[in-house]
């Protein structure tokens, strides 16, 4: 199968899922030789528009993990409107240090279903999005070595014309989201209320918060006002 072009197709909140898919879709790219494109569905602007690839591209298609697996609020973005036409595809990713349970394989099953050939994958650890210390600073510089290796190990799949999917850990069917519990072994019910707070004496009514909030969560017209779903 000859690859014309490599993609990176990401949802990153923090920064860290978009560093990794990055990094290994141009990684890939400069081995085959073939261009680079970049494409963020972080907005819910860029989560209307349908997305399709064809069976000589290549896509690492990467989202964070959220209590052990892909973000209910992306799901139907990704199972209705990212598609593939016997494209092949790597599924990535982050979690936050405790594990990344199904969110590889729903992930990898979502391509499947959707028309791409998953012939590899990969899942590694990031800053958790509600933390600075738990996995702080990753990924770091033996993450990265990790991913330089997962695309050496996809570039030899590509080249030997490997198209069986890819086997990864997880359970199938998949499992219920993870319950977070205190110290108690209680379940925490309330840890997604939290808000962002707006500061009146430093806004300057830019809009940036509004225009750039993953789910559009934030009033442009009264920033302290966070009227819909927050993922933190």
């Amino acid at each position: 199968m000859q690859i014309k072009k490599v993609w990176g197709v990401w949802f990153s909140a923090t920064g860290t899922t978009e560093k990794v898919v990055n990094t290994l879709a141009k990684d890939i790219a400069g081995k085959l030789n073939v261009p680079f494109e970049s494409h963020s569905f972080n907005t819910p602007a860029a989560r209307k528009q349908e997305l399709s690839f064809s069976a000589d591209e290549l896509v690492i298609l990467g989202v964070p993990v959220y209590a052990g697996r892909v973000p209910n609020l992306l799901l139907p973005y990704l199972q209705e409107k990212v598609k593939g036409n016997g494209t092949l595809g790597i599924p990535v990713v982050l979690y936050g240090n405790r594990n990344f349970d199904d969110g590889l394989m729903e992930l990898r099953n979502v391509m499947r279903d959707n028309g791409f050939l998953p012939i590899a994958a990969g899942a590694f650890v990031g800053e958790h999005s509600f933390s600075t210390t738990l996995g702080a600073g990753r990924p770091d510089a033996d993450d990265m070595a990790l991913c330089s290796q997962l695309a050496e190990t996809t570039v030899e799949r590509v080249n030997a014309g490997v198209t069986e999917l890819v086997a990864v850990e997880g359970c199938d069917p998949i499992r219920p989201y993870y319950t977070p519990r205190d110290r108690n072994g209680e379940p925490i019910k309330d840890f997604l209320k939290a808000k962002p707070m707006t500061d009146p004496d430093k806004c300057v009514k830019c809009g940036l918060c509004a225009r750039l909030c993953p789910m559009g969560s934030i009033d442009a017209e009264d920033f302290s006002n966070v009227a819909g779903k927050c993922i933190k």
